[in-house]
């Protein structure tokens, strides 16, 4: 029997990678214990994604378990041993501004929980692909330093910038600001590479920037497509933070996602790390956005724009993906900003309409 383990289970890239996992023929465990109810509130719990998944495929069960548990995640691998050929590490506290209300929680989830996996995945299953879902803040705000100019819509870097395409691996981690949460998931990052590297694991970081899909529970602190488009429909108010809403940040559905990690499983590599989004084919700046939400749902939001912007918050960011689509060409992007505004106004409008009415 093959498994393929998945933490946080219930969210965006979770529920995406264990569908994904099953259709490749995988029996599925699930750690979810539902912290994004806690961290964003009850419209944000995951439970209903768990129940689903759970309803909908045989091959997937669900574990009531937390990643900081260190003796609980090492019982669950200790289990099921060689079985486990992959792990998909998607738990996490992925706010900027809830990690500093609790350093201790954001850090203990994001990088001690990731050390138990890997020293689970070191001890039970050496041979299994782990997966980890990072980010592009593990960059800090280094970003604010290219010399963009400001265009009609959006900021933009010159045409002959080197990282006009989008910016790559090179660029350093050091000498910045990264918020609270881009330190916990820096140091995450950097576990997963050095156990890649020392242990001589199937190890890959993928730095993501937005993710993004239809089933993304988008709160104010955290998914501002998801959030933006429901606050268009329901008429609550927006609050654009900084940068004259011209900031740029490339989206990623998170079925693209899941499919990279299927595609690095099926050719590891031992201290892979890529920066992994939607490129500059799936980009858009906080204004753009809003003229798509509105134009899509045919409602009007009710924004406004705070000159504060967050502390180590990018002005632009698109990822460079030709590494990853070097080693990997037959990964592709299937959908981008367009689509999947559609998908998230389509599959959730009626919902937040009657929740908004209740």
């Amino acid at each position: 029997m093959s498994i393929a383990i998945v933490t946080g289970s219930g969210g965006l890239v979770g529920s995406e990678a264990v569908r994904r996992a099953v259709a490749a023929g995988y029996d599925v465990i699930g750690v979810e214990n539902d912290m994004r109810a806690r961290f964003f509130g009850r419209d944000a719990s995951t439970a209903a994604v768990t129940d689903a998944l759970v309803s909908e495929l045989d091959e997937f069960r669900s574990l009531d378990a937390d990643v900081r548990d260190r003796e609980r995640i090492d019982s669950i691998f200790a289990e099921h041993g060689a079985e486990i050929e992959l792990i998909v590490h998607a738990a996490a506290q992925p706010s900027h501004d809830w990690a500093a209300r609790e350093p201790h929680t954001d850090f203990g989830v994001n990088a001690l929980g990731t050390l138990n996996l890997l020293e689970a995945t070191r001890a039970r299953c050496p041979e299994a692909s782990f997966v980890f879902l990072s980010t592009n803040k593990v960059y800090g705000d280094l970003a604010n330093s290219l010399p963009l100019i400001e265009l009609e819509t959006r900021l933009e870097l010159p045409a002959d910038h080197p990282y006009h395409a989008g910016i790559d691996t090179s660029m350093s981690i050091d000498r910045s600001t990264h918020s609270l949460f881009g330190v916990s998931k820096a140091a995450a990052d950097l576990l997963v590479q050095e156990y890649g590297r020392y242990f001589e694991l199937p190890t890959v970081c993928l730095r993501c920037g937005c993710i993004s899909g239809p089933s993304h529970a988008g709160a104010m602190l955290h998914g501002f497509l998801a959030y933006l488009m429901r606050c268009t429909v329901t008429g609550d108010p927006y609050t654009v933070l900084g940068h004259g809403g011209k900031q740029v940040r490339d989206n990623i559905h998170a079925a693209d996602l899941a499919e990279a990690c299927l595609a690095f499983h099926a050719r590891p590599r031992a201290g892979a790390v890529y920066n992994l989004g939607g490129g500059r084919e799936s980009s858009c700046s906080m204004l753009e956005a809003i003229e798509a939400c509105e134009r899509i749902s045919g409602s009007r939001l009710d924004w406004k724009l705070s000159d504060e912007a967050r502390i180590g918050d990018h002005r632009w960011w698109i990822s460079d993906l030709d590494e990853f689509r070097a080693d990997y060409p037959e990964w592709r992007l299937t959908r981008d900003v367009e689509v999947i505004l559609r998908e998230l106004h389509a599959e959730n409008a009626e919902r937040w309409l009657a929740a908004a009415a209740s």
